[in-house]
């Protein structure tokens, strides 16, 4: 078998992965080859499939942008004609004037912190990038643009698969029991608009324990009861 490591097993940054070359690499960024051999760049959740693709998920690390993901940004500067955002990657993103005003806009006289302030949150889709230059974003879409009301949790970007869970069935059980709306950066920021502050904090809270708990079984089912033992202590069900 060239593979050398379990499903789900935990591996750490250098660990002998596989060899042959009959392995399919599925994650070139987070495994790396040394003649026939394939080991860990990463402390991840080695991911396997048919026997014999290999990937490795990423349990610490930055955001790495995609064109068309979906991100929750920062406002960290303001210029003549754009924003710069913090999107929890490497790289800063642009967020141009002429994408966010529906209006003609002249620098000259119009100053961007009347619309977007240092500080202020955006949710916003990744339409540009190519390594050689900052992301662009654009809020040009359905329900983007500027945060206005909610909560915002951060947790660890390569984490936000397993809130997402298989088919949504995750994040579409956290919403049901919480009764929150919930919007996913792939960044890693989480958006919930819930019926009270009680109920938006349960959700924190059980977005939370997924992240610390992500290698583990049955994590379903274990962030299902803590929503309701959290909801029956605040009093909001029997």
């Amino acid at each position: 078998m060239p593979i050398l490591v379990q499903h789900r097993q935990i591996v750490l940054p250098g660990q002998l992965l596989a060899e042959g070359k009959d392995v399919e690499v599925k994650a070139q960024h987070t495994i790396y080859r040394v003649g026939d051999k394939y080991y860990s760049s990463v402390i991840g959740l080695a991911d396997i499939q048919e026997g014999k693709k290999l990937s490795v998920i990423a349990l610490e690390g930055f955001y790495f942008p995609k064109v068309d993901d979906i991100v929750i940004g920062m406002i960290v500067d303001t210029g003549l004609t754009s924003w710069t955002v913090d999107i929890r990657s490497p790289y800063l993103a642009i967020l141009h004037a002429s994408d966010v005003l529906n209006k003609p806009f002249n620098p000259l006289k119009d100053n961007l912190r009347r619309h977007l302030d240092i500080g202020d949150l955006v949710l916003s889709k990744i339409s540009q990038f190519d390594r050689t230059r900052n992301p662009v974003l654009t809020v040009k879409g359905k329900g983007l643009g500027k945060i206005t009301k909610g909560v915002i949790v951060e947790i660890v970007p390569s984490r936000v698969p397993r809130v997402i869970g298989r088919r949504g069935s995750m994040i579409n059980m956290v919403k049901e029991e919480t009764k929150c709306q919930i919007t996913i950066g792939l960044n890693g920021r989480i958006w919930i608009i819930g019926p009270t502050p009680v109920h938006e904090e349960v959700a924190v809270l059980a977005i939370k324990k997924i992240e610390r708990e992500t290698h583990t079984s049955g994590l379903t089912d274990r962030v299902k009861m803590f929503i309701r033992e959290e909801l029956r202590k605040r009093g909001l069900t029997k």
